[in-house]
């Protein structure tokens, strides 16, 4: 019975949605759980869209709850271009003005 519910509601929400969200079939596990995978279609610059797991609902003894989906590497790759943005900053401005004194020859 709680099954046809839940299939009825991702039912619903496929069809409010329309095309950038894509939910999942309800899988039941052995513990009773069930879970709802959820993606959405990410449009690249050049192909067909892709779907990205954006995170998944799961209903235990009737309370659901939502866990995102989190890419590391997108983290990562921001705190590497963070830190090359930053390495170039610093090397420009060095080079603009150098930290060292300024040694000048005078004659006379």
């Amino acid at each position: 019975m709680v099954i046809m519910e839940i299939r009825d509601a991702v039912e619903r929400l496929r069809a409010d949605s329309g095309t950038s969200m894509i939910f999942g079939e309800p899988h039941q596990t052995s513990d009773g759980s069930t879970i709802i995978t959820v993606s959405r279609l990410h449009r690249r610059w050049r192909g067909d869209p892709i779907p990205v797991p954006v995170g998944v609902f799961s209903i235990h003894g009737g309370e659901p709850s939502w866990s995102p989906a989190v890419d590391h590497t997108r983290a990562a790759l921001m705190g590497e271009f963070i830190g090359l943005a930053a390495a170039v900053i610093a090397t420009l401005a060095v080079l603009r003005r150098p930290p060292w004194p300024d040694v000048t020859i005078r004659k006379g």
